[in-house]
């Protein structure tokens, strides 16, 4: 990683006062076609890494967004891509065949594991699903043809940690008595790349769905998949091939996004933390589902691999809270928007359903509802939770 602060990252990476004639800001380069001076330089295809050849292939914009958010992951380069899910399909693809093995947490983006099952299986990858917190046990489940061990860190809707360093461990010993080396890759959405840092714990391959706290303002659909020395090449070469590029418009938002990154995400983490743990104190919550609070049982890990946190986590209402009690409480909400998404600056609150295939989901407890916090004052957010809780009681 880059020996300056992330916080001088940030401003200055990712500039080119050429490409922008001088302005601060790069602009979208809205284009297809790229016009080549004589017939030597149209043949040359080597200018396709450095240069620009069409725009299928990026422009000068996502460029300068790769080259910053791969600085601030300390990756030897990054992908910009068309959505977060695009970015996860890509980065998986680039290295699965048929007759390969993927271990895939089954604590992973929804998404995610449709595609893994409807796409990649019907393709002959083969899939095993291990527990969202299964650390240096992930050994157990790998095989001599596993290919890509798949991670999410916190795990979605129930924010499990992932040891990082126990599983690249695991998969290393596995490789002495297989001699094949798997890929691990890791989805860190949750810590906008900012709190949390795989390449640097073992990983190979970091996703990032940059329409959440990278874009951060509800107006832009964007993935990044930050790679080492050994695998950017692939991922580059299968984003290519699927056509499956950000727009310049989307990449500009991007940029625009990680410039303010780390001053709105350490007010997401003040904030939500300190909802938190007033939700723990509620009555009306049976539990708080958050790494950075002392009760999680993952915490000293959370500790250990993570410098903060964002806004996102959720909670757990007690049993006796039916869906008409839901009912009241989310129509009433004031301030807490429900829509899909997070790591914009409004705060949404949603229920959360667990998928069936997620086998640690408890049974007969109360409703599971996924909290983002924005950029709202706490006061005003902490008074909108408790008039909606006020109304889980009331008829």
């Amino acid at each position: 990683m880059s020996t300056r602060r992330t916080d001088t990252t940030l401003a200055h990476a990712g500039r080119d006062r050429q490409l922008s004639a001088g302005t601060v800001n790069i602009p979208p380069f809205r284009c297809s076609t790229v016009l080549f001076d004589n017939l030597a330089a149209f043949e040359d295809h080597s200018q396709g890494a450095a240069g620009f050849r069409y725009a299928r292939d990026g422009t000068p914009t996502a460029r300068a967004l790769e080259s910053l958010y791969a600085e601030l992951e300390g990756a030897a380069g990054s992908v910009a891509t068309c959505s977060g899910l695009s970015a996860v399909t890509v980065a998986l693809s680039a290295f699965l065949r048929p007759g390969d093995h993927l271990v895939l947490s089954e604590g992973a983006y929804e998404p995610t594991v449709d595609y893994v099952h409807g796409v990649l299986g019907a393709f002959g990858v083969d899939v095993t699903l291990v527990p969202p917190d299964i650390g240096a046990r992930v050994g157990e489940a790998m095989r001599a043809n596993t290919r890509v061990v798949y991670l999410e860190s916190p795990s979605s809707g129930t924010f499990e940690l992932q040891d990082i360093p126990a599983i690249a461990a695991a998969v290393r010993a596995r490789t002495r008595d297989t001699g094949r080396t798997p890929l691990i890759l890791v989805d860190n959405t949750w810590s906008g790349g900012l709190f949390h840092h795989p390449l640097a714990l073992g990983a190979d391959v970091v996703i990032q769905a940059a329409t959440k706290y990278i874009s951060g303002h509800s107006d832009a659909m964007l993935g990044l998949v930050a790679c080492n020395e050994a695998t950017l090449s692939e991922v580059r070469r299968n984003a290519k091939l699927q056509g499956v590029y950000a727009s310049p418009d989307d990449c500009w938002l991007g940029l625009r996004g990680l410039r303010t990154l780390a001053v709105r995400l350490r007010q997401h983490m003040h904030t939500g933390l300190a909802l938190a743990r007033w939700l723990a104190e509620q009555p009306a919550v049976s539990e708080v589902l958050h790494p950075g609070l002392a009760q999680h049982p993952q915490h000293d890990l959370w500790r250990r691999d993570f410098s903060g946190a964002s806004g996102l986590f959720a909670f757990r209402l007690q049993p006796h809270h039916d869906h008409e009690a839901l009912r009241r409480m989310l129509d009433g909400m004031r301030l807490f928007g429900m829509g899909y998404s997070f790591g914009a600056y409004e705060s949404l609150l949603i229920p959360v359903r667990l998928p069936p295939h997620r086998s640690t989901a408890p049974e007969g407890r109360g409703p599971l509802l996924r909290l983002h916090a924005g950029l709202e004052a706490l006061e005003d957010l902490q008074a909108d939770l408790a008039a909606g809780l006020a109304r889980l009681e009331s008829p």
